[in-house]
């Protein structure tokens, strides 16, 4: 039997990248999946690609930066299936620049995302997760949240944010079977380093004792170990993905 089979998940920033790699690794081995991304087009087409039947794997337009949308579309997962098992809380963008050169826009834009976007899924699914008396959030935080990093003072605030939320949230739902944890990836070829010039990209590889930057599916890997019963005794912690960036 597959880990995953009859199990729900969600799956936030879906379309592309870390999310996509997730959703993937979770229907192959038996889940099924609402895939939401804020680009409806490309979460769409998406899932036309993956070729699951549609009553395995879904795809909904979502912006996790406003509640009424995050709790349509619980609700459209509790509607079909019955239960939400798993949340990918993974979501994320990036609005760069120093401290002195950052504007109000940039930092609201990363918190709304990154951060709000996290508090408002998790509190719409852990009503019925609390009911079930089981369930699994996952979220996405960064090695960016252990250590600070270079003109993303946006960014750094909401991964230690959501270091927070998972440390608390394992303390308040742990007693009530469910399960709350972090990953923290290092530097994943994503589309969200294609802005980066090449020559940051080289000393980002050699920052990895492993010489290379990660892949998707490595991160997703992860997301699918602690999702499952394998991870039934971890609550609460902060796994980072990163090749070793921090030794």
């Amino acid at each position: 039997m597959k880990r995953f089979e009859n199990r729900t998940a969600i799956v936030t920033g879906a379309a592309n990248g870390i999310g996509l790699a997730t959703a993937q690794r979770l229907l192959h081995e038996g889940a099924r999946v609402l895939m939401c991304d804020i680009d409806e087009a490309r979460v769409r087409a998406t899932v036309q690609e993956l070729g699951f039947e549609p009553e395995r794997c879904v795809a909904l337009c979502v912006d996790v930066t406003q509640s009424q949308q995050v709790d349509a579309c619980v609700a459209e997962a509790l509607g079909r299936w019955g239960r939400v098992d798993i949340l990918v809380n993974n979501a994320g963008i990036t609005r760069d620049a120093q401290l002195l050169r950052m504007s109000e826009a940039q930092w609201e834009d990363v918190i709304g995302v990154n951060l709000r976007g996290v508090f408002l899924f998790g509190k719409a699914v852990a009503p019925s997760m609390v009911e079930n008396k089981r369930g699994v959030i996952l979220n996405a935080s960064s090695v960016v949240g252990l250590y600070g990093n270079f003109g993303q003072s946006n960014y750094a605030a909401t991964k230690f944010g959501v270091i927070g939320l998972t440390k608390t949230w394992a303390r308040e739902f742990g007693p009530k079977g469910v399960r709350v944890n972090a990953v923290c990836p290092g530097f994943i070829a994503t589309d969200i380093l294609r802005t980066i010039p090449d020559k940051v990209l080289e000393k980002l590889e050699d920052s990895s004792w492993q010489r290379r930057l990660g892949k998707p599916e490595e991160v997703a890997a992860v997301y699918a170990f602690l999702a499952s019963d394998d991870a039934s005794f971890v609550n609460g912690t902060c796994l980072e993905v990163s090749g070793g960036i921090s030794l």
